[in-house]
């Protein structure tokens, strides 16, 4: 499922957009500060972020130039009350991917939000595709399921979960952290990182051809594990 993060201070707004885009399949996780934006952009790594120009304590346009410094690519999408066109510029200067001003429609969000993810991702990403492949595997979202040569994995819900959250962030370094935040909803780490190393080391055993020398699933010392996006 395309996970967004929806940065908005009015709880009315976020409460109505986040209903319209959840009944459209979308997962949404909601903030109401550009400081608790930020932290769960790190976190989620959200395949979108949909960006409000007026937060309590800064401003989305900073927000946009900070996720833009910390290497963070995916599609921002501004909002704003505003209409004077130097914001617009200014939003696309920090970063911005697309812009929409106050009042508009939830179907007219709905679809900017389907194009930027078309752009920045293809089909995969947009929800117009329900498999993924990795290596030799296909992971079919609609079944729930991942096969190796049409014969289904025995993989637990949590390592079912686990692995497609790393296969739709595949190239990238996730923390334990995150992980835990992503897959169990532990996003003040509760949980001991250890049970991230355990669940790894058991979803390898599945889905990897050598499971002593992972070519699928890769450590990076210091962070975490991260998908390789050229593995097979």
């Amino acid at each position: 499922m395309t996970e967004l993060l929806l940065i908005e201070d009015d709880p009315a707004v976020a409460s109505s957009l986040r209903d319209g885009l959840v009944q459209e399949g979308y997962s949404v996780h909601w903030r109401s500060t550009g400081a608790d934006g930020l932290t769960a952009a790190r976190i989620h790594a959200p395949e979108m972020i949909i960006l409000d120009v007026r937060l309590p304590d800064i401003t989305g346009f900073d927000v946009c130039r900070q996720l833009r410094q910390a290497g963070m690519k995916m599609p921002v999408l501004m909002l704003t009350a505003r209409r004077d066109e130097l914001d617009k510029v200014l939003g696309l200067e920090m970063g911005a991917d697309d812009y929409m001003t106050k009042p508009y429609s939830l179907r007219e969000l709905v679809a900017r939000v389907r194009a930027n993810l078309r752009r920045a991702y293809g089909e995969l990403a947009s929800g117009e595709s329900n498999l993924l492949h990795v290596a030799d595997l296909v992971v079919d979202m609609e079944s729930a399921e991942i096969r190796r040569a049409n014969t289904p994995l025995n993989l637990t819900p949590t390592e079912y979960r686990l692995f497609v959250y790393l296969a739709k962030h595949a190239g990238q370094a996730l923390s334990r952290r995150q992980l835990l935040a992503a897959v169990w909803d532990d996003v003040h780490g509760v949980e001991n990182e250890r049970t991230v190393n355990v669940h790894i080391r058991r979803l390898r055993e599945k889905v990897e051809p050598e499971p002593s020398a992972p070519t699928i699933i890769l450590t990076v010392p210091g962070i975490g594990y991260r998908l390789n996006d050229y593995a097979g």
